[in-house]
Protein backbone atom coordinates (compact mmCIF):
# COMPACT_ATOMS: atom_id res chain seq x y z
CA UNK A 1 0.00 0.00 0.00
CA UNK A 2 1.31 3.44 -0.93
CA UNK A 3 1.41 5.87 1.98
CA UNK A 4 1.02 9.64 1.48
CA UNK A 5 4.14 11.71 2.08
CA UNK A 6 2.04 14.35 3.86
CA UNK A 7 -1.17 14.34 5.85
CA UNK A 8 -4.07 14.85 3.40
CA UNK A 9 -6.46 15.78 6.23
CA UNK A 10 -4.20 18.59 7.43
CA UNK A 11 -4.04 19.98 3.89
CA UNK A 12 -7.84 19.77 3.62
CA UNK A 13 -8.28 21.67 6.86
CA UNK A 14 -5.83 24.31 5.63
CA UNK A 15 -7.78 24.70 2.36
CA UNK A 16 -11.07 24.98 4.25
CA UNK A 17 -9.59 27.66 6.50
CA UNK A 18 -8.17 29.60 3.54
CA UNK A 19 -11.55 29.45 1.77
CA UNK A 20 -13.34 30.60 4.91
CA UNK A 21 -16.81 29.35 3.99
CA UNK A 22 -18.30 32.84 3.75
CA UNK A 23 -18.90 32.80 -0.01
CA UNK A 24 -19.33 30.37 -2.87
CA UNK A 25 -16.38 28.12 -3.62
CA UNK A 26 -14.54 28.28 -6.96
CA UNK A 27 -12.49 25.35 -8.29
CA UNK A 28 -10.23 25.48 -11.37
CA UNK A 29 -10.30 22.43 -13.64
CA UNK A 30 -7.59 21.82 -16.22
CA UNK A 31 -7.69 18.02 -16.71
CA UNK A 32 -10.20 15.35 -15.75
CA UNK A 33 -12.12 17.76 -13.52
CA UNK A 34 -13.38 19.38 -16.72
CA UNK A 35 -15.11 16.21 -17.89
CA UNK A 36 -15.73 14.44 -14.56
CA UNK A 37 -16.12 17.01 -11.76
CA UNK A 38 -18.10 14.71 -9.40
CA UNK A 39 -19.67 17.63 -7.53
CA UNK A 40 -22.72 19.77 -8.08
CA UNK A 41 -22.04 23.30 -9.26
CA UNK A 42 -24.07 26.43 -9.84
CA UNK A 43 -22.03 27.77 -12.73
CA UNK A 44 -19.17 26.87 -15.04
CA UNK A 45 -17.07 29.44 -16.88
CA UNK A 46 -14.07 29.34 -19.21
CA UNK A 47 -11.03 30.59 -17.33
CA UNK A 48 -7.33 31.29 -17.69
CA UNK A 49 -4.69 31.27 -14.99
CA UNK A 50 -1.35 32.99 -15.59
CA UNK A 51 2.00 31.73 -14.36
CA UNK A 52 0.99 28.05 -14.64
CA UNK A 53 0.59 25.52 -17.43
CA UNK A 54 -0.98 22.08 -17.90
CA UNK A 55 1.57 19.26 -18.37
CA UNK A 56 1.25 15.48 -18.62
CA UNK A 57 4.21 15.08 -16.27
CA UNK A 58 2.82 13.61 -13.07
CA UNK A 59 3.22 9.94 -12.19
CA UNK A 60 -0.06 8.17 -11.39
CA UNK A 61 0.40 5.02 -9.31
CA UNK A 62 -3.27 4.41 -8.52
CA UNK A 63 -5.74 6.14 -10.86
CA UNK A 64 -4.02 5.62 -14.24
CA UNK A 65 -1.19 3.25 -13.38
CA UNK A 66 0.27 1.05 -10.65
CA UNK A 67 3.32 1.30 -8.40
CA UNK A 68 5.06 -1.21 -10.68
CA UNK A 69 4.03 0.48 -13.93
CA UNK A 70 3.11 4.12 -13.26
CA UNK A 71 0.86 6.00 -15.62
CA UNK A 72 0.53 9.72 -16.16
CA UNK A 73 -1.94 12.43 -15.27
CA UNK A 74 -1.86 16.19 -15.70
CA UNK A 75 -0.27 18.52 -13.21
CA UNK A 76 -0.28 22.31 -13.12
CA UNK A 77 3.34 23.43 -13.32
CA UNK A 78 4.79 26.92 -12.97
CA UNK A 79 5.34 28.98 -16.11
CA UNK A 80 3.21 30.13 -19.01
CA UNK A 81 -0.58 30.19 -18.84
CA UNK A 82 -3.37 27.62 -18.75
CA UNK A 83 -6.88 27.69 -20.13
CA UNK A 84 -9.47 25.57 -18.37
CA UNK A 85 -12.78 26.05 -16.60
CA UNK A 86 -13.84 27.25 -13.16
CA UNK A 87 -16.78 25.80 -11.28
CA UNK A 88 -18.81 27.79 -8.76
CA UNK A 89 -20.06 25.63 -5.91
CA UNK A 90 -22.71 26.86 -3.50
CA UNK A 91 -21.27 28.07 -0.19
CA UNK A 92 -23.32 25.61 1.87
CA UNK A 93 -22.02 22.70 -0.24
CA UNK A 94 -18.40 23.83 -0.45
CA UNK A 95 -17.09 21.85 2.49
CA UNK A 96 -18.61 18.58 1.28
CA UNK A 97 -17.35 19.24 -2.26
CA UNK A 98 -13.81 19.81 -1.00
CA UNK A 99 -13.96 16.60 1.04
CA UNK A 100 -14.97 14.64 -2.09
CA UNK A 101 -12.22 16.34 -4.11
CA UNK A 102 -9.68 15.33 -1.48
CA UNK A 103 -10.79 11.69 -1.70
CA UNK A 104 -10.16 11.77 -5.42
CA UNK A 105 -7.20 14.11 -5.89
CA UNK A 106 -5.34 14.09 -2.59
CA UNK A 107 -5.20 10.48 -1.38
CA UNK A 108 -1.41 10.57 -1.65
CA UNK A 109 -1.18 14.34 -0.98
CA UNK A 110 0.99 14.82 -4.07
CA UNK A 111 -0.63 18.01 -5.31
CA UNK A 112 -0.06 21.40 -3.71
CA UNK A 113 -3.54 22.99 -3.43
CA UNK A 114 -3.32 26.72 -4.20
CA UNK A 115 -5.77 29.58 -4.51
CA UNK A 116 -5.07 31.18 -7.87
CA UNK A 117 -6.57 34.22 -9.60
CA UNK A 118 -8.51 32.95 -12.60
CA UNK A 119 -9.66 35.33 -15.32
CA UNK A 120 -13.13 34.66 -16.76
CA UNK A 121 -15.34 36.58 -19.23
CA UNK A 122 -17.31 37.88 -16.22
CA UNK A 123 -14.24 38.94 -14.25
CA UNK A 124 -11.55 37.49 -12.02
CA UNK A 125 -12.29 34.88 -9.36
CA UNK A 126 -10.15 33.21 -6.70
CA UNK A 127 -10.17 29.48 -7.40
CA UNK A 128 -8.66 26.40 -5.82
CA UNK A 129 -6.26 24.60 -8.17
CA UNK A 130 -4.23 21.43 -7.72
CA UNK A 131 -0.65 22.34 -8.62
CA UNK A 132 2.47 20.19 -8.82
CA UNK A 133 5.96 21.06 -7.62
CA UNK A 134 8.88 20.15 -9.86
CA UNK A 135 10.60 18.99 -6.66
CA UNK A 136 7.88 16.39 -6.05
CA UNK A 137 8.91 12.75 -6.58
CA UNK A 138 5.71 12.46 -8.61
CA UNK A 139 6.99 14.99 -11.15
CA UNK A 140 8.37 12.99 -14.09
CA UNK A 141 10.89 15.51 -15.29
CA UNK A 142 11.49 15.38 -19.04
CA UNK A 143 10.29 12.21 -20.73
CA UNK A 144 11.39 11.03 -24.16
CA UNK A 145 8.93 10.32 -26.95
CA UNK A 146 9.64 6.61 -26.56
CA UNK A 147 8.90 6.76 -22.83
CA UNK A 148 5.56 8.42 -23.57
CA UNK A 149 4.77 5.78 -26.17
CA UNK A 150 5.53 2.97 -23.72
CA UNK A 151 3.39 4.54 -20.98
CA UNK A 152 0.49 5.11 -23.36
CA UNK A 153 0.74 1.50 -24.53
CA UNK A 154 0.97 -0.15 -21.10
CA UNK A 155 -0.13 1.95 -18.12
CA UNK A 156 -3.55 1.34 -16.54
CA UNK A 157 -5.04 1.96 -13.07
CA UNK A 158 -8.35 1.89 -11.22
CA UNK A 159 -9.89 4.56 -13.49
CA UNK A 160 -8.51 3.10 -16.73
CA UNK A 161 -5.55 3.72 -19.00
CA UNK A 162 -3.32 6.74 -19.32
CA UNK A 163 -4.12 6.78 -23.04
CA UNK A 164 -7.88 6.96 -22.43
CA UNK A 165 -7.31 9.74 -19.89
CA UNK A 166 -5.28 11.72 -22.44
CA UNK A 167 -7.87 11.20 -25.18
CA UNK A 168 -10.80 12.13 -22.93
CA UNK A 169 -9.06 15.29 -21.77
CA UNK A 170 -8.16 16.23 -25.33
CA UNK A 171 -11.73 15.79 -26.53
CA UNK A 172 -13.14 17.84 -23.67
CA UNK A 173 -10.60 20.61 -24.16
CA UNK A 174 -11.59 20.80 -27.83
CA UNK A 175 -15.26 20.94 -26.81
CA UNK A 176 -14.41 24.06 -24.80
CA UNK A 177 -12.38 25.47 -27.73
CA UNK A 178 -9.10 24.94 -25.86
CA UNK A 179 -6.15 23.80 -27.98
CA UNK A 180 -3.30 22.15 -26.09
CA UNK A 181 -0.46 21.78 -28.59
CA UNK A 182 1.71 19.67 -26.28
CA UNK A 183 -1.09 17.16 -25.70
CA UNK A 184 -1.90 17.06 -29.42
CA UNK A 185 1.77 16.34 -30.15
CA UNK A 186 1.81 13.44 -27.67
CA UNK A 187 -1.34 11.90 -29.12
CA UNK A 188 0.21 12.11 -32.59
CA UNK A 189 3.00 9.84 -31.32
CA UNK A 190 0.42 7.14 -30.66
CA UNK A 191 -1.24 7.53 -34.04
CA UNK A 192 2.16 7.31 -35.74
CA UNK A 193 3.00 4.11 -33.85
CA UNK A 194 -0.37 2.58 -34.75
CA UNK A 195 0.11 3.54 -38.40
CA UNK A 196 3.63 2.04 -38.40
CA UNK A 197 2.27 -1.18 -36.86
CA UNK A 198 -0.44 -1.35 -39.52
CA UNK A 199 2.08 -0.93 -42.34
CA UNK A 200 4.55 -3.49 -40.99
Amino acid sequence: MIRPARDPEALLQQALAEWGGQEDLWVFGYGSLIWRPEFDFLERRPARVHGWHRALKMWSRINRGTPERPGLVFGLLTGGACRGVVFRIAREEGGAALARLWQREMKLAVYDPRWLPADTPQGRVRALAFTLSRKSPSHTGELSEEEYRTIFACASGIYGTTLDYAHRTHEELKRHDIHDRNLEKLLRLIREREEDATRS
